[in-house]
This record gives C-alpha cells, sequence and structure tokens, in this order.
C-alpha cells in the first residue's frame, strides 16, 4: 500500500495537485480541534464543520482524548495557541467511537498474541507508565467531552482568555450537539 501511495504522490506533485492546498501555517480562524482519528470523520469533520485547508488546526488521537497534562494533544494546543495564534478550542468526540470499548486486557492478548513479552509489558508498568489507564477508552462520551474540556481550560500553561468547548458530532450525519461544560 505504501508504495502504491509514493506512485501517486509522484503523479499528484508532477501534476501540480498541491495548488489548491497552499495556504499558511497559521489558522485562518484562529482555531483549533481536537478529535478522533476514526475514518469517518478524515472528510467529514472539516465539511461538516465548514472548514477548508488552512482554517484550523486538526489535532487528532484515539478518542479526541487529552489523556494526561502533558501528552502530545496538550502539547500540540499549547504550541497552536502560543505559536499559531490560536484563540478557540472545539473538542469534538464522536458517536459509535471505537475508544468507547478499549481497554487494557485487550490489547494486553493483543500484543502478547504479536510477540509482546509479559516482561515488557512489566518493564513498561515499573517504569511509570500505567498501561491500564494509558490505553484505557471511556464508557461514557459526554462525560469524556467533559473531562478533556475540563483538563485543558485549567490547564496552567493554557491562557484563561482561550475559549474552550466540547461537542460530539454524529458520525453519519455530521450533527454537531454542544456539550454542556458550564460547570467546569
Amino acid at each position: 500500500m505504501i508504495d502504491q501511495i509514493i506512485d501517486y504522490n509522484k503523479t499528484f506533485v508532477a501534476q501540480k495537485g498541491y495548488e489548491k492546498y497552499l495556504t499558511s501555517k497559521y489558522p485562518d480562524k484562529k482555531l483549533a480541534v481536537l478529535s478522533c482519528m476514526d475514518t469517518r470523520l478524515t472528510e467529514l469533520l472539516p465539511a461538516a464543520l465548514g472548514l477548508k485547508n488552512g482554517d484550523a488546526k486538526i489535532i487528532k488521537n484515539a478518542g479526541g482524548l487529552v489523556i494526561s497534562p502533558f501528552d502530545s494533544a496538550l502539547r500540540s494546543l499549547v504550541v497552536a495557541i502560543y505559536e499559531l495564534g490560536v484563540e478557540e478550542v472545539m473538542v469534538v468526540a464522536h458517536s459509535n467511537c471505537g475508544a468507547c470499548h478499549m481497554s487494557y486486557d485487550h490489547f494486553r492478548h493483543e500484543m502478547v498474541a504479536r510477540g509482546v513479552t509479559e516482561e515488557t509489558l512489566s518493564t513498561i508498568n515499573k517504569c511509570g507508565i500505567d498501561l491500564t489507564q494509558w490505553l484505557e477508552g471511556f464508557k461514557d462520551t459526554p462525560a469524556s467531552v467533559r473531562k478533556t474540556v475540563a483538563t485543558i481550560k485549567t490547564h496552567p500553561l493554557v491562557p484563561k482568555d482561550i475559549v474552550v468547548r466540547g461537542f460530539i458530532i454524529d458520525s453519519e450525519t455530521g450533527q454537531l450537539e454542544e456539550i454542556n461544560t458550564a460547570e467546569l
């Protein structure tokens, strides 16, 4: 598959397919969107939000989560705020998310079946990485959005004037539902 992608890329560049995507590194709408990496959202999310190339920084991970105050999602948001002029953040989870069913027990079984040893897993846990927490999903999508929004809003490196709001997008229709985070 990667070889096919490389071949396609050569044609794309030769035909100047990139020209319609040219923009600066600064998001025109001063917006960052933290969302899930789900393939259903690849084109649906920006289309449903009315975003075109250059409008926003889109940060994706499994579940659209901030799982710790110093994870890569929060790092990306801090960079977007201070280096790229982001003033507003949308946390956008989605319906029928696979992260709702994630569990370390499942991953552990799969990892061991593919050659990761129990000793390796034990060593990682002894080094201070709680794999149970790191690979755990969530059961309640609105609660997950509230938690991520709260983590961003209360982070000591995120300025208080940054607007942070949470949503769930329907992964079929693109309809947004805002999650009440007023009490945060």
